[in-house]
């Protein structure tokens, strides 16, 4: 496999199957995740997404297939991997609810008896001034990625990404795509947000509508007849967050990248990462990719990978 190809993956996809379009049931999705965790294809799976009021059914379904309870479930093809689950929790209940549901799984799966997880990393809608206070009422293991409204997204960033650049360790979420067209925000709204986290070095992970490497309309659902719509690509979005982060491109420059629809005109190679003629090493799109543009949440791992062979980048 192609150096730039690995790196860029490593750990890119959070698993999201229990949400729409998938919206799979709990059992499935816990299903999938194990398998998925047990393929060749493991070191390019980050964390499983649950809300924060579901973690108890996550514990019920979950347990038998986690490292550390093969032995009693009968799943010891699943032996190979033997490191704890990491959670990443949606708030979906008032937080000091969420909290406690958070801290008591974490408990819970503190031994292998029970399955080894971990919940690291929490996902919150908020406003701007609300941030201060929302992070003084977290614990410090827990790394909070904060949603930015979709009307500051399209209107202006600044002051969001701004709320979220005092302080170590706050990084931010934005939304690309949804199950309707009007859910996907323009290339200029992404392109804003990333040159503006690249600026002031904050840290993000993008959700939704990522399934497919480059730009190019796809059905929005998995229904017999779906909307359709253009949707961003995940290589021009990381490609582009590498060369905002590196070259620091502005806006302007970023929207270009994020509206290619040719993949040809990405190279991957073992030295570098280039889109048309401007490029980054290898050593700074990991850089990129560990500092600043940490993953996405994606309903579907089967589709990403399925592109990427035709691509023939895997």
């Amino acid at each position: 496999m192609l150096t730039s190809v690995r790196t860029l993956l490593d750990g890119l996809i959070d698993y999201a199957g229990l949400f729409p379009p998938s919206k799979l049931p709990m059992p499935k999705a816990v299903q999938e995740f194990a398998r998925r965790r047990a393929s060749e294809e493991a070191p390019f799976l980050g964390k499983f997404i649950c809300p924060a009021s579901r973690l108890d059914e996550l514990t019920e379904h979950g347990r038998s297939l986690m490292p550390g309870t093969w032995a009693t479930s009968g799943y010891r093809e699943m032996a190979v991997d033997s490191d704890p689950w990491e959670i990443s929790a949606v708030i979906d209940a008032p937080l000091n609810e969420a909290l406690d549901a958070i801290d008591a799984f974490n408990q819970r799966h503190a031994t292998e008896e029970d399955g080894l997880a971990k919940v690291k990393t929490v996902e919150m809608k908020v406003e701007p001034g609300d941030v201060d206070d929302v992070v003084d009422e977290l614990p410090e293991d827990l790394q909070p990625f904060f949603e930015i409204p979709r009307g500051v997204l399209d209107a202006d960033p600044r002051g969001f990404v701004a709320a979220l650049s005092t302080a170590e360790g706050l990084a931010a979420k934005v939304r690309c795509g949804g199950v309707e067209p009007h859910m996907i925000p323009s290339s200029e709204s992404v392109a804003r947000f990333i040159a503006t986290c690249a600026q002031a070095r904050v840290p993000f992970k993008a959700t939704a509508g990522l399934h497919h490497p480059i730009r190019a309309e796809h059905p929005l659902t998995y229904d017999e007849y779906p909307p359709r719509a253009v949707m961003h690509g995940f290589v021009n979005v990381f490609v582009a967050s590498a060369l905002a982060f590196e070259h620091k491109l502005d806006a302007r420059a970023l929207t270009a990248v994020l509206e290619e629809t040719d993949p040809s005109k990405f190279t991957l190679s073992d030295e570098v990462v280039a889109w048309r003629d401007t490029s980054v090493s290898i050593d700074a799109l990991g850089t990129s990719r560990a500092r600043f543009a940490l993953g996405y949440g994606s309903c579907s791992f089967a589709e990403p990978m399925d592109d990427l062979r035709k691509l023939g980048w895997l």
